[in-house]
Parts: structure tokens; sequence; C-alpha cells
């Protein structure tokens, strides 16, 4: 279907595991012509950029510089609040003269609902991980209203919503059940799939480019790679770097190559054996092509990630939705589980033998990785948004 040119926005939290999983999507809407407006802050520029879509920046007040995040799950809540709170009169100053034709926005991005209610305008969340089911609330959603400060919480935000103008004044409703959704993640790591309306939430997979310009070279004598990698969020342990290195360096014919984010240092890994290498950053996706298995910490990106490469995973989560996606990845039998305060170098490598000797296990990684594929990723979420477009501008129209 080929529509004509319409104005975009896309508004997200400055985290990057909110603003990555989306940036694909928003290059290949570019290249279509339309016109896309991504409102965040100005410290994703670097990430938005490449995509070709307009910046426009946002201040805030989550800690996109220190990730210093709460670990009371209220207090994290009320942060996306307050921020919400700030970001709402910015919007308006931008897209009050400039509405978009549509609105997509994160999980985090409350501001841009309220916003598009306000405008009487649509909206489409593009959710970076899973989504609530049928039954949700009362099976999760009730132990968190148990929570110290929920109730106060509670206030904030009702109070919140009937000043910004929403015409959705229940919290459930407002912060947990889209109106229309992408899902950018497997459907295969969504708990519950079958108890999920998809006449409002379609799983079109990771929007990756399946071909990527990032490249990494295997060493020449590596017989198998191994990435270790916990995210940009948590890395600042290197008793749990130095547990990977005992474990796996000595294992014959293993590469070990570990990422260890911007806040260790890495003298504090000791002396590293000749093949290990450790980066700050390097490209992921290339790395996975390349590898026989993964240790990550199960965010829904790298969960992603090591379904789509095929490879097998150790999962060490450390905090929010990473537990319920390692203990997803497990169930799929692709991956074993091990906590953070039970790492060790022993643990680790007895779950990379277990994974190894599992004889179905890649059959099972290569037929959930083909799932992955045919559920259309960039380009079918794409054509979807163009048909939510071409049907909304139909019913303006009459």
């Amino acid at each position: 279907m080929t529509i004509p040119p319409r104005h975009i926005a896309m508004v997200a939290s400055p985290a990057i595991s909110h603003v990555l999983p989306s940036l694909e999507l928003i290059k290949e809407l570019v290249a279509r012509g339309h016109r896309v407006t991504y409102a965040t802050h100005e410290s994703m520029s670097d990430a938005i950029k490449p995509t070709g879509a307009e910046l426009v920046p946002m201040p805030t007040v989550l800690p996109v510089e220190d990730r210093q995040w709460p670990e009371d799950p209220v207090a994290g809540m009320g942060i996306f609040l307050d921020d919400a709170m700030l970001v709402l009169p910015h919007l308006h100053a931008f897209y009050d003269t400039e509405p978009a034709d549509l609105y997509l926005y994160d999980i985090g991005g409350y501001a841009a609902r309220a916003l598009a209610e306000k405008q009487q305008r649509p909206f489409v969340q593009l959710s970076p991980t899973f989504v609530a089911w049928d039954g949700y609330a009362e099976e999760v959603g009730a132990q968190v209203r148990q929570l110290p400060g929920y109730d106060d919480y509670l206030d904030r935000f009702s109070a919140w919503l009937e000043e910004a103008g929403a015409t959705t004044l229940d919290l459930d409703t407002f912060a947990g059940a889209p109106k229309r959704a992408l899902a950018l993640i497997p459907r295969a790591m969504q708990p519950n799939a079958d108890k999920v309306d998809e006449n409002v939430v379609t799983f079109v997979g990771p929007c990756f480019a399946l071909e990527s310009d990032e490249t990494w070279t295997r060493p020449a004598g590596a017989e198998h790679v191994l990435l270790v990698s916990l995210g940009s969020a948590y890395t600042g342990d290197a008793s749990f770097f130095r547990a990977c290195i005992e474990a796996y360096a000595a294992l014959p014919g293993w590469h070990v190559v570990m990422s260890i984010g911007t806040t260790l240092d890495p003298a504090e890994l000791g002396e590293l054996p000749g093949n290990v290498e450790v980066h700050r950053w390097l490209p992921q996706r290339a790395v996975l092509a390349a590898a026989d298995a993964f240790v990550t910490h199960a965010g829904m990106g790298g969960s992603s990630e090591g379904l789509m490469a095929g490879v097998p995973m150790i999962t060490v989560p450390q905090a929010v939705d990473q537990f319920m996606n390692a203990d997803r990845l497990v169930e799929l039998g692709v991956a074993r589980r091990i906590d953070a305060e039970d790492v060790s170098a022993a643990a680790l490598r007895t779950a990379l033998l277990e994974l190894l000797e599992d004889p179905d296990r890649v059959a099972r990684s290569a037929q959930l990785r083909a799932d992955a594929i045919a559920e259309g990723g960039t380009h079918r979420a794409a054509d979807l948004i163009e048909g939510m477009l071409h049907r909304w501008s139909s019913r303006r129209s009459r």
C-alpha cells in the first residue's frame, strides 16, 4: 500500500533499552517518505541521527547519566510519572502547532498518550518488552498495588491525567492496556501469549536490520566463541566477569568476548588470558552471529538477539523483567538460569556444558529463530503503521 507522506511522532523515555528497539523501524518510516519527529532527551541524539528522524529535545528527570535507578519499584514508577509531568508541556509546545498524524510511544511515554488523547489523534504503543495479558492486573498488578507508597502514586497519577486532559482516566487502562500496540519482541518471549488480545497487540518480532553494517571477526584458531554481556546498566561487578574468565577461558578451543560497559575499569579484571578479549562496547549482534553461546542478563533486547542468533544462553538476571525473561528462555529449552548471588565459575561452566550436551537444543533454537524472523520485524511493523494511517485518514475525511 502506498500512502501520502505523513507526520509521525515517536516519543520515548531516554534509556537505551527504550530507544534502541524502535530505531530500525523509525529509519524505515523515514525511508518511505514520512516526516518522523523523535521526542526524547538530547542524550539519545547520536542514536537517533542515523535514522533520519528529526530530534525534538525533551528535558528529563530520569537518571540517564549515572543510571542509578531506585531499587524500590514504586519509586521507579514515580520517576517515570515525574518525567511525564515534566515532558508534557514541552510536547504541547511543539506538537500543538505541528500535530502529528500518528503518535508512537514506548511503554514509559505516558505524556505521548496524554497528548494524543487531548488532541484526539491516533496513537500506538511500541512495546520493547512483554505486554499485559488477560488476568495480568489480578496476577501481577495486584501485588504492585500492595506495595508501600502505591496509594500516593495512584493519587498523583490520577490527578495528573485529569489535569493533562486525557480521556482515559483509569490508571490500569492508561498505563497498562494500550488501545493498539506493536510488540517488538518474539512472540515466544511473551508470558501467557494465548491470553493476549491480538486484536490489540500484534507481535512483529524484533525490528532489527537482518543485514548489519557492523562486523566482528572471529579470531583464527577459535573453535568456539562465547559472548559475555550484562547490557549497559549492570556492568559494575568485576567479580562476575572474573568468574566468567575463570569458568570459560580454560575450556579447550573457546574464545571469550566480554562487553563490560563504561563503569568498570578493565584493570580490575586482572591479567587476561590470551583467549579473552574485553571491550567497553562492541557490536553485539555481529559477535552473536559468530558465537556459539551467550552469557546475558536476560534483558529483552539481549534475549531477543540471542534467539535471533540461535545461540544457547546462560542467563544471570539482575532486575525488573529479566527474571521473567530468564525463566521464559529456560522454558523454551534454550537457556539455563543462574541467580546473581549463585554465580561461581563452577556454576557458569556447568550451565554451559549442560546446554551444549542437550541433543534437542539446536533444533529448538533453530525453530525459535525461524519463528521470530517469520513475524516480519521492521517491514511488517512499518506496513501495519501505514495501514493504520490510511484507515484513520479515511475516517477523518468522511
